[in-house]
């Protein structure tokens, strides 16, 4: 016989060897590469990051420095106050005050102050007219707006009046006097020169390179004046300087970077060539090894299958040989398995449904004890059955899953319980009897255990399954566990009271109820009491009572009392809702639509995916609520108007108040805050926000033009609690600044005079 299967074994190994070492050598070079690769860029970026957030920090420093010199300098409001603009004593602070904050850092180049109004500048030398001031183009460009906010591109400058050399500066301009002035600007000068030497001492010149770029994209620096190196290099990080608008490219020079990878001796080739040498001797060996048990088992076979042999006349590859015995092993034992499964697992069904509905069955003890998962059980043993119903089937389970993920979620579920159930010494039985509806049949080994140590293990299990399944397969479970079996002939009892339970799972709130003793039965006379409790709630209804929430509450009150089925309850509800139609739609054509038969419809099958009682109330309370409402806008305008007016005029009254608000309006009128928002909205087209922010803007507008008070005190006059938030609110609604709006309204008004 041709042993092809040992030459396989062997020689299958070999190239999975080559390619394995083959692979791990190009990693390895690989990986060594992309750390170096990552390390330089990582040291890269740590540098570059460095570099930008000092240039940032920096910058930002001088900014806040100077900006708050000048905030808390008196001479600066003095010399914008219009008596105090030609006075030499507060132009003199301000020019010292503008020395010591030049002096206060070798970074600021020049810091200099432009009155509008008086077209002069104030500088460390004094103040001057604009017409000779060396940066007079600059002023020119800010005062007619072709300048946006924050730092300005890199421009030249020539200040200096006897030596006009360009000096590269960064500028940026705040309005005057802060923060919300317009009649003068701050201009606040820095060298790029700074800029240039703290770059080139943070970049070695001869590894690495760094370029600055603005937002056009053109260059501002390089370090190290050094444009071929940036040009020629490889670029690895590029890093945003947002308050300046530049970018910074970093990398490493041409011939610096990656020059090499590894260097591999001699000695590590030999001891290559050597692990290779002797993983070949080991594969051989091991191969030989393993084949020994094939070659049992072949002469095994051979002895069995000598027959078939001498019969075909050829010699069979052994391979082949094991195959086609194996094959036919398989094939038999998956027919024997499949055919005892099915005819267990249909034998199990039978018996499980026939128990359940107390079918004759013959020798339910023995069938029991072969068929079932029970071990132990009895004639006289203690059943219980329990039904779990999916939550929201349609719409929640199979909108949300596939076919095959509802049936593995299924058998997941049948799995928890099983293994919930060995947690507290009692066994199980689960089989899905509907698509939504699983049952389980409990049992207890222990025969002496009470009949409520039982239930209260078995309502364990469901309580625990029921949490389980919601947090970790998303599925809402209610459970309905019945009444103790004593035997196997009460058990489709237990099942009965069971699904009794499942009627009411409104009452059971979505969670696990217990069947009682006895099931209480619901005559004809109770039927025509609930009729009557439905009929005086419509009375007090129809005359607009708010007594109708009270009878409501009596009518569910009697539901939980007596534990309705959900089906009775539902059509209760029917009943009451097409009874109020019929005393109330007539009233408006808007009442008739909202009591259509298709509203109402809808607003029942809303009802049936509630998990509780409570939300059944819930639901229909609000829409009770809300035709209520309905009801009383059209029997009641005139009342309903006489109280948006009386609304209207408290807050016209109030509207100083800084505590208005709509909590406050529901508590004065006794109605809930939406409801007022909503009463406001529908009678003035206008919101109640808008309404107070109007009467607060005329107050403040009044108040700026006929008093000098500050913002401030104007703000606490109209019902805010600080200027900034007055200035902010005034600007967003006006489109301008108070200060603002106070001097051009002065300004109209002296014109006009004169």
């Amino acid at each position: 016989m041709s042993r092809t299967w040992y030459y396989r074994l062997l020689f299958s190994y070999f190239p999975i060897f080559f390619f394995t070492m083959t692979i791990l050598i190009f990693i390895a070079l690989v990986f060594i590469n992309d750390i170096s690769r990552e390390e330089t860029r990582k040291a890269d970026r740590i540098s570059s990051s460095y570099l930008v957030t000092t240039l940032d920090h920096t910058i930002r420093d001088i900014e806040l420095a100077v900006t708050e010199k000048v905030q808390y300098e008196q001479a600066y409001r003095l010399y914008f106050n219009h008596n105090n603009r030609n006075n030499s004593d507060t132009v003199y602070t301000i020019a010292e005050n503008l020395r010591e904050m030049m002096n206060s850092s070798s970074w600021i180049h020049s810091i200099y102050l432009y009155d509008k109004q008086q077209q002069r500048v104030i500088t460390v030398s004094g103040s001057r007219e604009v017409d000779s001031f060396g940066d007079k183009s600059w002023i020119e460009q800010t005062v007619n707006g072709n300048k946006g906010q924050g730092w300005q591109p890199v421009r030249e400058i020539e200040w200096d009046d006897v030596q006009r050399t360009p000096v590269q500066v960064l500028t940026v301009n705040k309005d005057m006097p802060l923060p919300f002035g317009s009649e003068g600007i701050l201009v606040i000068n820095i060298k790029m020169s700074s800029i240039k030497q703290s770059v080139d001492s943070m970049v070695s010149g001869k590894l690495s390179f760094l370029t600055i770029s603005d937002q056009e994209g053109n260059i501002v620096y390089d370090a190290h004046s050094d444009r071929e190196s940036a040009v020629n290099g490889t670029k690895l990080n590029e890093l945003p300087l947002e308050r300046l608008g530049w970018t910074i490219t970093s990398g490493i020079k041409a011939g610096n970077l990656f020059g090499w990878v590894s260097v591999v001796s001699y000695v590590w080739v030999f001891i290559a060539v050597l692990t290779v040498i002797c993983a070949i001797i080991y594969i051989v060996y091991v191969t030989r090894r393993n084949y020994k048990p094939i070659e049992i088992i072949m002469n095994r076979i051979e002895s069995q299958q000598i027959r078939a042999f001498e019969q075909s006349g050829a010699r069979m590859d052994e391979m082949k040989m094991i195959d086609g015995v194996l094959e036919n092993l398989i094939n038999h034992m998956m027919d024997y398995d499949k055919k005892s499964r099915e005819n267990m697992l249909m034998q199990r069904s039978k018996l499980f449904s026939a128990l359940l509905h107390g079918e004759h069955v013959d020798n339910p003890a023995g069938q029991l004890y072969e068929i079932s998962p029970f071990d132990g059980a009895h004639e006289s043993s203690r059943f219980i059955v329990a039904v779990g119903d999916i939550n929201r089937y349609e719409k929640g389970f199979q909108e949300k899953f596939t076919r095959g993920e509802q049936n593995t979620l299924k058998f997941a579920l049948m799995n928890v319980l099983q293994e919930l159930s060995r947690d507290t010494k009692v066994q199980c039985w689960t089989e899905w009897i509907s698509a939504d509806r699983i049952a389980i049949l409990f049992f207890s080994k222990e025969d002496g255990q009470h009949g409520q140590e039982l239930s209260k293990q078995i309502r364990v299990v469901a309580e625990e399954c029921k949490s389980w399944v919601e947090q970790n397969l998303r599925i809402s479970l209610s459970f309905g566990i019945g009444s103790i079996a004593d035997g196997i002939g009460a058990i489709h009892q237990s099942f009965a009271a069971a699904e009794a339970v499942m009627q009411r799972k409104w009452l059971m709130n979505g969670d696990v109820g217990e069947a009682e003793a006895s099931e209480m039965q619901h005559p004809l006379l109770e039927t025509y009491t609930y009729l009557q409790m439905i009929a005086d709630f419509v009375k007090r209804f129809r005359m607009s009572s708010g007594q109708w929430r009270e009878q409501l509450e009596n009518i569910f009150e009697e539901f939980e009392r007596n534990k309705l089925p959900d089906d009775e309850i539902r059509s209760l509800i029917q009943a009451m809702l097409q009874m109020l139609s019929r005393e109330v739609s007539m009233m408006s054509e808007d009442l008739q639509n909202e009591l259509s038969e298709e509203n109402i419809n809808h607003w029942l099958n809303a009802m049936e995916e509630a998990e509780s009682l409570d939300d059944v109330k819930a639901m229909l309370s609000d829409i009770l609520t809300d035709l209520f409402r309905t009801y009383v806008a059209v029997t009641e305008t005139k009342s309903y108007k006489a109280m948006v007016n009386e609304m209207k005029k408290y807050i016209e009254e109030q509207f100083t108040n800084p505590d208005l608000s709509l909590k406050h309006l529901s508590d004065r009128f006794q109605i809930s805050g939406k409801h007022a928002s909503y009463l406001f909205k529908t009678e003035f087209n206008m919101k109640f926000v808008d309404f107070v922010t109007e009467l607060r803007m005329k107050e403040t507008e009044k108040l700026l033009l006929h008093t000098d008070q500050s913002l401030q005190d104007i703000a606490l006059k109209v019902g805010y609690a600080n200027g900034i938030t007055l200035g902010r609110v005034f600007k967003r609604v006006r489109g301008i600044t108070p200060g603002d709006f106070r001097r051009m309204k002065r300004d109209q008004k002296a014109s006009e005079e004169s």
